[in-house]
């Protein structure tokens, strides 16, 4: 007689087996299945694009206008990917970025098709198991090749190179400023974006222009500023600093939008309101853990990675969880 429920290996609840994961004869739930860690995925019937320090990137057959954009979780360090994941991490940058599109959407239109398995094409939807709650179906564009910067405090590159210089890329700020100060405005400081593996290039808005086309690059600034400006005065109603973020825009049937991910602890600096004190650093709801980790050791920033404690791992999990329990409450 054939069982039509099953105990889940993880947590023992009772669920159906239509609900449920095998993999080598043991059945998950849905919670349990969810936690366990994805370094890389393996669709094999649809076309791998591009594999980055986070996302696999894949093209469907037979829907040439659409991408499947999947949120693993790896985790890189000095443009290094470690050997290790984070667990969840991929589920928590998908759910951050689903969010911000929703909140944003009144400034500029995005990529978002759907983030539900059962929408996606029925090719796409036998790879559930490693879809599910990571996942995006999106509009194919043409990315604009300008990484959209915009800096509300003085942290990071910025900071070392007022350091050196009070124009720091063609701005002219204030002298005496201590690090992670509150800029007197935010401010638009696009680069170029680099190859894996190498650094990003700062440019002028003067530069922009040549590249994208002056009324481009106007429309691409004015809406990377207003999108920052609302969400961080969101942020800031949930105990969050938005020191600066990176957006990536691009075109679809001629219209500008908003791609890729948006607004997680990846792409931008996250600081706890309740901590911040201008004058040094901030504690950040990112790889913080991990970076002060590696910079501890023997290793040369160079491929194989190290091999991460798992107390590392645990900690950089809980401080992405937490940047989304803030936000999303």
């Amino acid at each position: 007689m054939t069982m039509d429920y099953v105990s889940c290996s993880g947590c023992g609840c009772l669920l159906d087996v239509h609900e449920g994961y095998e993999e080598d004869n043991r059945w998950h739930c849905y919670l349990c299945h969810q936690k366990k860690p994805v370094l890389k995925t393996d669709l094999p019937e649809l076309n791998l694009l591009h594999r980055g320090k986070v996302r696999d990137m894949y093209a469907i057959p037979g829907h040439e206008d659409k991408l499947l954009m999947v949120a693993t979780d790896r985790i890189s360090a000095y443009d290094v990917v470690m050997d290790d994941p984070v667990p969840g991490k991929g589920r928590v940058l998908t759910s951050i970025s689903l969010f911000w599109f929703e909140l944003l959407g009144d400034i500029v239109a995005n990529h978002l098709l759907s983030a539900r398995v059962d929408d996606y094409p029925e090719i796409c939807r036998q790879y559930r198991d490693q879809l599910e709650g990571r996942s995006m179906l999106v509009r194919k564009t043409q990315v604009q090749p300008i990484e959209c910067i915009v800096r509300g405090y003085l942290s990071g590159s910025f900071w070392a190179a007022y350091g050196k210089n009070t124009t720091v890329c063609g701005f002219e700020l204030p002298t005496g400023l201590s690090e992670s100060a509150k800029l007197p405005e935010p401010l638009f400081t696009p680069s170029t974006k680099a190859a894996q593996g190498l650094h990003d290039e700062n440019i002028s808005m003067a530069k922009m222009r040549e590249i994208v086309g002056p009324e481009m690059a106007d429309k691409m600034a004015a809406v990377s500023m207003a999108l920052y400006n609302k969400a961080a005065g969101y942020a800031r109603t949930r105990g969050i600093i938005i020191a600066d973020t990176k957006f990536e825009l691009g075109m679809a049937d001629g219209e500008l939008i908003l791609v890729d991910e948006v607004l997680t602890p990846d792409s931008s600096r996250f600081w706890p309101l309740d901590d911040y004190e201008p004058g040094h650093s901030q504690p950040s709801f990112d790889k913080q853990f991990l970076r002060d980790y590696l910079s501890g050791l023997d290793w040369n920033k160079q491929p194989p990675p190290p091999q991460l404690p798992s107390e590392i791992l645990e900690k950089t999990q809980a401080r992405y969880e937490e940047a989304e329990q803030r936000l999303l409450g």
